[in-house]
């Protein structure tokens, strides 16, 4: 090990510079928005059962609402854009742009080369939760998704309930393909209800129970035409086990909401990043 530099303190004490500064970005109208959701009328549900998932459709300039129902329960949402799966949520670029957890007025950014706001989100019962002692936080942008390769790797479990396996499946079924065709489709989540952050001793990514109850609910507001995928994880509330057959777990609820034709007046879906690569080559 080298011997620390003597200016090592100096080094540490340098103060941080965000990234991307958030006053620059598209602002969503939350005026608006709320005032259309008000006004909206739902037009159809899907639930969710436990350890399993769905997919679910939601037009440009509609509302859908996620909530727990019977019981303490976290998800893992994918979304697409309807017309062009490619086009997909970017949990890294949003985590960089908003922070690590997202909370009401923060967007769902979509894969590049498009690069644009999928969903606001416009409610959420759980806002009053903050960042606790612990570092955690609600609604996080940093978990990957329980997957299988990573618990064969760990322990050599064959385990077919996690929420990969989950949207792997329900996309595979929704498109009626075989599941090679859709696994390479599914991506990183917004973990929905669940509470995590980072250990400060050690910088680990860590799980606590989710402080969602039945009546709970995240609502977006969907910026572009959207596919959806929403797994019920099979740890639960992850306050134990990440997946599991043990562990408690309930259904999850998504409705979608259509606001009147004159509600949304002046708004319009976002285009694609204008970013022109071509000059580049």
């Amino acid at each position: 090990m080298p011997d620390k530099p003597q200016d090592a303190d100096a080094r540490r004490a340098i103060a941080p510079v965000i990234c991307y500064p958030p006053e620059t970005l598209p602002q969503p109208d939350m005026a608006l928005y709320r005032s259309a959701r008000a006004q909206a009328e739902k037009t159809h549900e899907v639930l969710i059962p436990a350890r399993e998932a769905r997919c679910f459709a939601v037009p440009a300039g509609h509302f859908f609402r996620i909530s727990s129902v019977e019981g303490p329960q976290v998800g893992d949402l994918n979304l697409w854009n309807a017309t062009d799966l490619s086009e997909r949520f970017y949990s890294g670029k949003t985590r960089a742009l908003h922070g690590t957890h997202l909370n009401i007025s923060q967007r769902l950014w979509s894969s590049f080369p498009a690069l644009r706001p999928m969903a606001t989100i416009i409610a959420d019962t759980l806002d009053w939760y903050g960042i606790d002692e612990f570092g955690g936080s609600v609604h996080d942008v940093i978990g990957t998704r329980c997957d299988p390769y990573t618990g064969n790797l760990l322990d050599s479990r064959q385990y077919h309930h996690c929420c990969h396996s989950n949207l792997t499946r329900a996309l595979a079924d929704h498109m009626g393909v075989p599941l090679t065709q859709a696994e390479p489709l599914i991506h990183d989540v917004l973990n929905v209800f669940m509470c995590t952050g980072f250990t400060r001793d050690t910088g680990q990514y860590f799980m606590k129970a989710s402080p969602v109850r039945p009546g709970d609910y995240l609502e977006f507001f969907a910026e572009i035409d959207i596919l959806g995928a929403l797994s019920a994880c099979p740890g639960g509330d992850c306050s134990s086990e990440h997946s599991s057959d043990s562990a408690a777990c309930f259904p999850l609820l998504v409705e979608v909401f259509a606001p009147p034709i004159d509600a949304l007046k002046g708004w319009q879906s976002p285009a694609p990043n204008q970013y022109d690569g071509s000059h580049g080559r």
